[in-house]
């Protein structure tokens, strides 16, 4: 059986179940991180419970595992309603839409992630629901089709993508409130895995044991709290329980996690780009088929934080390794030719 990812776009059952429900906030009180986020969605919150109905739509984008989902359960607990969660790929057909919106009662929340992926068929149907809460539904078809109106209850749409340029304009432009959630500093990764600890009851802490944690957890919550959960379970079966700055090195060494949070894909897709493609540059495509991943796994999960911390650069030419990338996995660096180093083109880094 193929060894799970610590860092994966897509949830993790194990980890989910077990950790983000008894750690997830309620409020935006407990909220840790995004301060300007959480101002205006404070701001936004506070104006719909003195109107007395739902706030605007919200869409959320940026990398995987920030807590997109997390804000829609905040913002419906602040609302005092109900959340649905539901995912692009997922909604299939109009039906599937109609059936979720049908349910929704007064400022409830309905979370869309992957709001990209939505079928051109099914988005139609979005467009009267934000706007003025009602879905056209045809029935029947030819000389016997039929137009039927469904009225709607106020909801609040939340959309989460990781690739918000796939949006139509459109829909884009139908969301109230839009803001890109970045990646956390390493004082809130800390703050996080304290309030998890507590939560967890992981018991006797040691100095320095979460502040290495949050250093290899690439920026992402959903990153620290899987090692804290894997530093935990190191340290109960071949430790005495405490979770130490060595035992973070041990559990972290057997993820295969190195010091600044990269894993063996990582390492293996700077290795291909410096010794297969000789640096560079390259496209996404052929560095997926030469490692066998997913071009969308590189795009969504690998790149984006090789990008952040400057060891991959996309140039109008391809990707190519930095100084750095060659420098941190032990290869020889070839500048492209004709400079010192890397042209970049900085308007593709996001």
């Amino acid at each position: 059986m193929a060894k799970e990812r610590i860092v994966a776009a897509s949830a993790q059952a194990s980890d989910e179940e077990s950790v983000i429900p008894s750690i997830r906030p309620r409020s935006l009180a407990e909220y840790v991180g995004q301060t300007a986020l959480k101002e205006r969605l404070g701001i936004a919150l506070a104006a719909a419970r003195q109107r007395g109905r739902g706030m605007d739509h919200v869409l959320l984008h940026g990398p995987p595992g920030l807590g997109k989902t997390t804000l829609a359960y905040v913002i419906a607990n602040e609302m005092g309603s109900h959340a649905s969660v539901t995912s692009g790929p997922a909604l299939t057909k109009g039906g599937d839409l109609v059936g979720t919106l049908t349910r929704m009662q007064d400022r409830d929340v309905l979370f869309i992630d992957e709001i990209h992926r939505l079928p051109a068929a099914v988005e139609e149907y979005i467009y009267p629901a934000m706007e003025d809460y009602r879905i056209d539904f045809t029935v029947d078809s030819g000389m016997h089709a039929k137009v039927v109106t469904i009225n709607l209850k106020a909801f609040t749409l939340i959309g989460a993508t990781t690739r918000p340029g796939q949006l139509t304009q459109a829909l884009r432009t139908r969301f109230g409130i839009t803001h890109h959630i970045g990646l956390y500093p390493e004082g809130d990764l800390l703050a996080i895995l304290l309030r998890a600890c507590a939560i967890m009851d992981v018991g006797k802490v040691g100095a320095g044991a979460l502040a290495l944690i949050a250093a290899r957890s690439r920026g992402t919550p959903r990153v620290a709290l899987r090692l804290l959960r894997r530093v935990h379970d190191w340290a109960i079966v071949r430790g005495d329980g405490t979770v130490s700055a060595p035992t973070v090195e041990a559990a972290l060494h057997l993820e295969a996690i190195d010091s600044l949070g990269l894993d063996a894909l990582d390492r293996t897709y700077l290795k291909t780009l410096g010794t297969t493609y000789e640096g560079g540059p390259v496209g996404v495509e052929a560095m997926a088929a030469s490692i066998g991943e997913d071009s969308g796994t590189l795009e969504d999960v690998v790149e984006p934080y090789l990008l952040q911390i400057g060891f991959v650069a996309r140039t109008r030419q391809g990707r190519r390794i930095t100084r750095a990338g060659a420098g941190h996995v032990g290869i020889a660096f070839k500048a492209a030719a004709g400079t010192s180093d890397i042209d970049v083109d900085q308007s593709l880094w996001t």
